[in-house]
């Protein structure tokens, strides 16, 4: 993309008069803007206004995006879309998590974590020789900096209604016991009064115990997290008491993916998937009055065959029908963990690439960056439930003025 002669001109001008430098920064927002802007044209298939068959959606406003560069901040504006999601490509989304990953390879391997994952990696970036601590302590104390700052952020923008808990688990390198431990990483995301989608935090501990996440919970209201009407995880003991103390007022979801999986451990493995189906018909109804109902009718007709599996749908009925009482535009989207456990396969392919972390603070290091690229990447995207439906959360009857809520 060319400069104009009047342009090149001015900048001449003002460099020799020692103004260059917000000139430059002027330009570089402007040639960056430029190419923001026809990325966006290339991927919707038009230009603002313009009429072609191949358009596939229009533009709906934009967001501020400030990219710091060495010739200062730069303000630019990322389109938005009414339909689907853009980034662009010159931004590059991912590369805080390439910077991640570079790094705590080098750390492991600077400090003698020779695992075979490892060694191939360092190999494969050309940087087996020469690599010195302080050039990765460089390194990571800036990227350090970067996801301290993203997990300490403020939360008090917005009530949070839904918010979604879960862990996975990763190795890493305890020096004080000589080994390698499983360590529990807990995960909390969460949707906004207006339907957008943002990740709260991140934490690792030694196991998912009571007191490890009420610490974390804790440390997410300390932060300014409020607002929440429903929490949706599966039904880890220390969990369920941690949430019981921290969300007092709340309402809980048993995740029904994980609850399915536990009621056909009742379940001889000839009947499971005639079991599966029963249980899956509860939530194919499309009012609160319907979806109770047919709970207890599939709990009545497993009564007499599999009493185990009948008491198991009793004592969970009020926990994995939760989400009936809230609009039902909303019920696909809470009624289960799904949304976080996909989130938590990126963490763990991102995770397995290394295989064993020298330390907690690598591991954070990694897994932050990966957090905080997605958390960007739904800042741009468009709302996980629509402004129009969070409205009736105060009213979750908007499909069924007559519908009534669950029957203890």
């Amino acid at each position: 993309m060319a400069l104009s002669e009047s342009a090149v001109s001015a900048l001449l001008d003002a460099l020799r008069v020692g103004e260059g430098t917000d000139l430059v920064r002027e330009l570089a927002q402007w040639a960056l803007q430029a190419l923001i802007d026809a990325e966006a044209t290339e991927a919707i298939g038009a230009d603002p206004w313009e009429r072609t068959a191949e358009r596939t959606t229009h533009r709906n406003g934009s967001r501020p995006k400030v990219l710091s560069t060495k010739a200062g901040d730069l303000a630019l504006s990322i389109p938005k879309l009414r339909k689907g999601s853009f980034f662009p490509g010159l931004l590059e989304p991912r590369r805080r998590i390439d910077q991640a990953l570079y790094a705590v390879v080098m750390e492991a391997y600077v400090n003698g974590v020779s695992t075979r994952s490892v060694d191939d990696l360092v190999a494969a970036m050309g940087v087996d020789t020469g690599i010195s601590k302080s050039e990765v302590s460089r390194i990571c104390a800036g990227l350090d900096e970067r996801v301290a700052a993203f997990r300490g952020r403020t939360l008090g923008h917005s009530a949070f209604p839904y918010v979604y808990l879960d862990a996975t688990y990763i190795h890493v390198r305890d020096d004080a016991l000589g080994q390698v431990v499983s360590r529990a990483v807990v995960i909390a995301t969460g949707i906004t009064a207006e339907g957008g989608r943002e990740i709260l935090g991140v934490d690792i501990g030694d196991s998912e115990d009571e007191t490890f996440w009420t610490r974390f919970l804790r440390s997410l209201k300390d932060r300014g997290l409020s607002g929440v009407r429903l929490v949706i995880s599966d039904a880890h003991a220390g969990l369920k008491a941690a949430i019981r103390k921290c969300f007092t007022g709340s309402s809980w979801q048993r995740c029904r993916v994980h609850y399915a999986r536990n009621l056909l451990a009742n379940v001889p493995r000839a009947h499971q998937e005639m079991v599966a189906a029963a249980f899956r018909s509860v939530f194919a109804l499309t009012t609160a009055a319907d979806v109770t109902a047919r709970w207890d009718e599939v709990t009545d007709t497993l009564t007499d065959r599999f009493p185990k599996a009948a008491e198991s749908m009793r004592d969970a009925r009020t926990d994995v029908l939760a989400f009936a009482v809230f609009p039902r535009a909303h019920w696909r989207k809470i009624w289960s963990n799904n949304p976080l456990e996909r989130l938590n396969k990126e963490v763990k392919r991102r995770s397995n690439v290394v295989g064993i972390f020298p330390n907690d603070q690598a591991a954070i290091r990694l897994i932050g960056a990966v957090l905080a690229d997605q958390h960007e990447e739904w800042a741009v995207a468009r709302r996980y439930l629509s402004e129009t439906s969070m409205a009736h959360l105060d009213d979750p009857r908007d499909t069924d003025p007559d519908q009534p809520a669950i029957a203890g």
